[in-house]
């Protein structure tokens, strides 16, 4: 399945460009092999797995190619089941997002022999995620949360705290917006999120609906739940903030829109992923040292604050002419060492927990803090309860909330059409 990106690239074209990676190259050592390995999303993630990968290569005597698969992870996703679906070979270790465990794990294969009592040193959790009818399909590489991203300048220069729920932060949003455009700026908004219809939407709206009560869409035992007074509520919310402290072009953004364009000073909050924190102090920057970052608002001050569960793994796969090779560099580039070097240089949080620990880690990344807090609630997407139908439920939400965010249908009605919509998916509406 071919499917066009949003920079009009076909997926159809990039699987093209990796299998043919190994011609022309110039022949290797008898003992030498060559891996192929799909990983990054973003420069910073690309320049790191690369040097890593390197690293293991030089260690080993073999030679590994890295390709930047599509950075939306639906394209993303679109390509691996491309390759995977024709039993390719020539791609060996795959960089897959914490929901896919479950839809790739027949094309996959087990590291449990390869990583043996190892696994206890990783998140249980994502272990658990990751493994899939006995199989450990997949090693979690770091891990992911949604979080809010704030001028700390404007905020001090207008005498305002750091909004703690959505109120909070649309009254700040407005006056730091007001503020900014008084001085001829029409391009600055207060408040930038991802609208556009792919899984970072998913993730977005898993927020909203559990800052305020709404559910997880399906509930861990199957049951289809959206259509509720309180999802309502903030799906009807979110679709306010547009043209008032959202542009209506929040509904093309992915994370690298919304990244860019508060990287360019044109935004005072912003919803994204640790990895934002990075880029955002990068030497060149121009918001260096301007900007602060929290959990996402909660809907009431005794409410949690929620944080849609995220993260990346790496897998194998079973068509891998080197499968032993390429389990070993998956336990290299997930080692305590790699996972240190990218916490550092990218603030990619590890997956091991005694890394967590680690003074250096903590002064370099503010965010793990408040990973402690006990008002913190990780909003798992329901992948693991709708399985191989998860990806189908994904995309009938994308659709539907995009629909109501653009007043193209009332959320009243928009919501029951979806409810029925994700039970025809399931038997008798608990099945999947």
């Amino acid at each position: 399945m071919a499917v066009r990106s949003r920079g009009g690239v076909f997926a159809g074209a990039l699987a093209v460009l990796v299998l043919g990676l190994a011609a022309g190259l110039s022949p290797l050592p008898a003992a030498a092999e060559r891996l192929t390995i799909s990983c990054g999303r973003f420069p910073v993630e690309q320049t790191l797995c690369r040097a890593a990968a390197q690293q293991w290569a030089e260690s080993n005597g073999h030679e590994v190619r890295m390709v930047a698969p599509p950075a939306v992870s639906d394209d993303r996703l679109a390509l691996y089941e491309e390759l995977l679906g024709v039993g390719a070979r020539q791609l060996d270790v795959l960089e897959i997002d914490v929901v896919w465990p479950g839809l790739l794990a027949e094309h996959l294969l087990d590291l449990g022999p390869a990583l043996g009592e190892e696994s206890d040193r990783f998140f249980p959790s994502l272990i658990a995620n990751n493994t899939v009818d006995g199989r450990l399909v997949a090693l979690p590489w770091f891990l992911d949360l949604g979080l809010l991203f704030y001028r700390r300048d404007l905020l001090e220069a207008a005498g305002l705290t750091v909004p703690d729920t959505w109120r909070q932060l649309e009254d700040a949003a407005v006056i730091l917006q007001d503020t900014h455009r008084a001085t001829g700026d029409r391009r600055f908004w207060g408040f930038i999120w991802q609208g556009w219809s792919y899984e970072g939407l998913t993730c977005n709206v898993m927020e909203w609906l559990g800052s305020w009560g709404g559910g997880r869409i399906v509930n861990a035992g199957g049951k289809v739940t959206v259509d509720n007074l309180r999802a309502e509520y903030a799906l009807k919310r979110a679709g306010d903030w547009l043209g008032i402290i959202s542009p209506p072009s929040v509904l093309m953004q992915t994370e690298r829109e919304s990244l860019d364009q508060f990287m360019n000073g044109q935004a005072a909050f912003m919803r994204n992923w640790p990895y934002a924190w990075t880029e955002l102090n990068a030497p060149q920057s121009p918001m260096r040292g301007k900007v602060g970052v929290a959990l996402l608002p909660r809907g009431r001050p005794d409410d949690p604050h929620p944080a849609t569960l995220g993260g990346w793994q790496l897998a194998v796969s079973r068509y891998s002419e080197h499968p032993e090779l390429a389990a070993d560099l998956v336990r290299y580039l997930t080692s305590p060492e790699v996972q240190r070097e990218r916490a550092l240089a990218g603030g990619y949080i590890p997956t091991r927990r005694v890394l967590l620990e680690e003074p250096a880690l903590l002064a370099a990344e503010p965010f793990l803090e408040l990973l402690t807090r006990p008002d913190l609630a990780l909003v798992a997407r329901p992948s693991t309860v709708t399985g191989a139908n998860y990806a189908a439920v994904s995309k009938r939400v994308q659709r539907a909330v995009v629909r109501m965010l653009d007043d193209q249908a009332a959320v009243e009605a928009a919501l029951p059409a979806l409810a029925a919509d994700l039970e025809q998916l399931s038997e008798e509406g608990t099945a999947w």
